[in-house]
């Protein structure tokens, strides 16, 4: 049964050793997560509003640094909290990685916890899902498209999803790279698994299953961490697990940073007024009502500041922080129903019940924000990108004898997402493509998909 002392693991994926040396094992996940290409690509995918711009706002990579600094602070609260109140004093293994090293685990899977999100947001993965759903009775050397695949692997690739993206991306020995991936601590892995199922077995009424977590492709992998850090099996399936505890704080931290951030990139670009911003900022300090708040002085000393920029970054300052120890409240409260796996609701939901201000940031975001003309338009942008490079590669790889531009098509893929050429299985070979097309930036997809078709030839010549 896991405990909080048997739920965090130095042990790597693709390894069991561990190298002796003065980082601990979590800052290495962290270190290596900012060093890593598949994390610096963030910098070019869409969070919310087009990039660029004239006006900075935040992309992928700037949102999960963010993501990264609430989250350590979380980190670093829960784990004073659970080494000085929660571990035996004869434990001291278990009270160091709390008191020190919590705060990096968690640090690091919110620096991971986007990276298997494809270009455009929201849009890329549609577009994905989308391209398998449209084109399921196309022939494919006198095959339907569905007809490749088997249940589990269709229910994967129409229902494509970011975080099993993620999982795969940290994980994957892709060809010609290193067996394990990253080589990421299980610990780090098990903290971005939100959704520990697979895609077959989702199920809206529960959080820990409203999506899913892993592709069959890494079905063992996923095994694997469940199974060295404890993780507690549902009896309702075979691959259902209830989430491990650091799940909660990670998804706080990213709910915290999107909830108010993307208001701010809205006052910068002019679709929220400031007053409608610092108004939600205010009360949501003030319905939290934090013993350490003076919302008289906070209210004073935002008057004071002469810039509207600055004066709305001190509000989404003060909110940030009332919600992250807010957030660390409700996790000391539950801590028994977390770690036995019967907490069925989110830190920020928790919160949000109570706290009408957030509920009506959301409301304002879905309406002013999600729905604005400029988010429209690169997703619709998005979609066709998305949709074009899908239809030119998935018929090429599955084909037994690609003709005429399938083979051409074929050698723009880079070496190591070249596993179709190497696998007997319709599934890994489709795989392949979705990996090198959910990697691309938006500017790249872009340029791709304008010089495939035709409409930027004048770089070609």
């Amino acid at each position: 049964m896991m405990n909080w002392s048997n739920c965090y693991s130095e042990r790597r994926s693709g390894t069991s050793k561990s190298k002796e040396i003065p980082r601990t094992e979590y800052q290495r996940d962290y270190d290596r997560l900012i060093f890593a290409s598949s994390f610096r690509r963030l910098q070019n995918k869409t969070q919310v509003f087009p990039l660029p711009g004239s006006t900075f706002v935040h992309n992928r990579l700037t949102h999960s640094l963010e993501v990264a600094s609430v989250g350590r602070s979380l980190g670093k609260i829960i784990g004073d909290h659970i080494s000085e109140h929660t571990i035996a004093s004869e434990d001291t293994l278990s009270k160091e990685f709390y008191k020190y090293d919590l705060s990096n685990v968690v640090g690091a899977a919110c620096l991971a916890h986007d990276i298997g999100n494809p270009a455009f947001g929201h849009s890329g993965e549609k577009a994905i899902s989308n391209y398998f759903i449209e084109n399921q009775h196309e022939k494919i050397e006198g095959r339907p498209l569905k007809d490749f695949f088997d249940e589990a692997e269709w229910s994967d690739l129409i229902n494509f999803e970011g975080n099993a993206n993620a999982i795969r991306v940290l994980t994957h020995s892709y060809r010609d790279k290193p067996n394990g991936g990253m080589r990421l601590t299980m610990t780090t892995l098990a903290s971005i698994l939100k959704y520990p199922c697979e895609s077959t077995c989702v199920n809206k009424d529960f959080k820990h299953r409203k999506k899913y977590g892993f592709f069959q492709s890494e079905k063992s992998t996923f095994l694997d961490i469940v199974e060295e850090l404890n993780m507690i099996k549902e009896q309702s399936g075979p691959y259902i697990f209830k989430r491990h505890p650091f799940v909660y704080l990670v998804e706080a931290a990213d709910d915290i940073c999107y909830r108010i951030i993307d208001m701010e990139d809205a006052h910068r670009l002019g679709i929220l007024t400031k007053a409608q911003v610092s108004e939600a900022f205010i009360s949501i300090i003030e319905n939290i009502n934090r013993p350490e708040d003076n919302i008289d002085k906070i209210k004073d000393t935002y008057l004071k500041i002469m810039d509207d920029n600055d004066s709305i970054s001190y509000l989404r300052a003060k909110s940030i922080n009332a919600l992250t120890l807010e957030s660390a409240d409700v996790f000391k409260a539950n801590m028994p129903s977390i770690i036995t796996g019967r907490f069925n609701d989110t830190l920020i939901d928790h919160i949000e019940s109570r706290c009408h201000a957030l509920g009506e940031v959301m409301e304002l975001s879905i309406e002013k924000i999600y729905n604005h003309h400029s988010v429209i338009e690169i997703e619709i942008t998005g979609y066709h990108v998305m949709s074009h490079l899908l239809k030119m590669f998935v018929p090429a790889v599955l084909r037994k004898k690609p003709v005429g531009t399938d083979r051409m098509a074929l050698k723009l893929i880079p070496l190591q997402f070249r596993e179709f050429e190497i696998t007997q299985s319709n599934y890994i070979k489709a795989l392949s493509v979705v990996d090198f097309i959910s990697g691309m930036t938006d500017a790249y997809a872009t340029e791709f998909y304008r010089k495939t078709t035709g409409i930027d030839i004048s770089k070609h010549v």
